[in-house]
């Protein structure tokens, strides 16, 4: 389970794992999309950087979310296996991510596992962030684990993994290299932004990447916007909505008359220069896309336009519905942190090494740690949610 950057729904999906050897099994049981309610969004929006808080909001939000959080892996556990979950991931809700100086000292997520284990009766694992970042990893991206399974070995060319939600991160497995992982900069989060602020919070996102459709990227500010210190930052390396948030935004807005549509359009040329850029540095010939942005037509046709050459195609290629993938991700740890093996590949996350990750809450039965004796080098779909292609 996880709410990611965009905070508007809650992702979670119900999943049977089975190690094989070396190979992950896994059967897609069901997935859920759960909308926040109004409120408690709003309440979320109101404590992210750069807006200031008490801890008496914190430790509301971390009942509220966890509360949430609880009702949906109830809901799901009962749709999906009769109410028997054995164990639940939930990687909560960020709210802060504190990069400094190119290192990650400090993660932040809400959302109390003690109400989803009291609620489903499961054993929780959650804080699934922190043990990376005590052994030198920038807790991020941990998507980059399932990434690097489903992906393969090296190959004879260079494949990556592209996550579009509220900041962009990208995989990149090739021959001759170990795997690398990072954010790229913002997918969703400036673009949201702004389209909140522009209809007064009327609406959340540009439908279908419409109004960025029709505009023109004015280019003296997409120059301004690239002229952004952390895309030259060297990988590894991880960022948030502690940087790219409305503030950001508007600060660069400042003395400029820009078109709505046309500031949208050029957020969208800014996310596709910077995630292209990226693919283009490490020669990517093949990507897989997953995130709410694969969802606006007018950014894939951006980014397609600046890959020329390179195949872009879903993650539901793998039987993976897009929106379900990071929750996938998070089933995948908690599965690892269970049996006592590592989840995160640290050549990705910039880790001295890789880690059993997260904390586990019990559920109302025995806690049943089990001990593996190796961790898995490719993971296989082998029930999938949606028609998968062959890959």
């Amino acid at each position: 389970m996880i709410s990611g950057t965009s905070y508007d729904a809650i992702e979670a999906v119900a999943v049977d794992l089975e190690l094989d050897g070396t190979t992950l099994q896994c059967d897609l049981r069901g997935h859920v999309s759960h909308p926040y309610p109004d409120g408690l969004r709003a309440e979320i929006g109101a404590v992210l950087p750069p807006a200031t808080t008490t801890v008496e909001q914190v430790c509301r939000l971390d009942t509220a979310i966890g509360q949430t959080f609880a009702e949906v892996a109830d809901d799901l556990a009962r749709t999906c296996f009769d109410g028997a979950a054995e164990a639940v991931c939930s990687h909560g809700q960020t709210v802060f991510h504190w990069v400094a100086d190119g290192s990650a000292l400090g993660t932040l997520q809400l959302g109390e596992p003690a109400w989803i284990a009291e609620r489903t009766g499961a054993a929780v694992v959650s804080d699934v962030r922190s043990r990376d970042l005590t052994v030198g990893g920038q807790g991020a991206p941990l998507a980059s684990l399932l990434d690097v399974l489903l992906l393969g070995g090296p190959g004879s060319h260079t494949r990556a993994a592209l996550n579009l939600g509220g900041i962009a991160n990208i995989t990149v497995v090739g021959p001759g290299t170990e795997p690398i992982a990072y954010d790229t900069g913002p997918a969703n989060a400036l673009l949201d932004a702004a389209v909140s602020h522009l209809s007064a919070g009327r609406h959340a996102y540009d439908e279908a990447g419409r109004r960025a459709a029709a505009g023109a990227v004015d280019r003296a500010l997409l120059a301004d916007l690239l002229d952004e210190p952390d895309y030259a930052a060297a990988p590894p390396k991880s960022t948030g909505k502690e940087l790219f948030h409305l503030e950001y935004l508007l600060d660069r807005l400042a003395g400029r008359d820009v078109a709505p549509d046309d500031l949208l359009a050029t957020l969208v040329a800014l996310t596709a220069e910077t995630v292209a850029a990226e693919l283009v540095r490490w020669q990517v010939c093949d990507v897989v896309a997953s995130g709410g942005g694969t969802r606006n037509p007018t950014l894939m046709r951006e980014l397609a336009a600046r890959l020329p050459g390179v195949t872009v195609r879903s993650i539901e290629d793998y039987g993976i519905p897009s929106a379900a993938k990071e929750a996938l991700v998070f089933a995948v740890v908690g599965f690892l942190t269970l049996h006592n093996l590592p989840a995160t590949v640290a050549s990705c996350t910039g880790a001295s090494r890789s880690v059993v990750l997260g904390s586990v809450t019990p559920g109302r039965a025995p806690l049943a740690l089990r001990v593996a004796e190796q961790a898995p080098s490719r993971a296989v779909i082998r029930t999938a949610l949606v028609e998968a292609v062959p890959t």
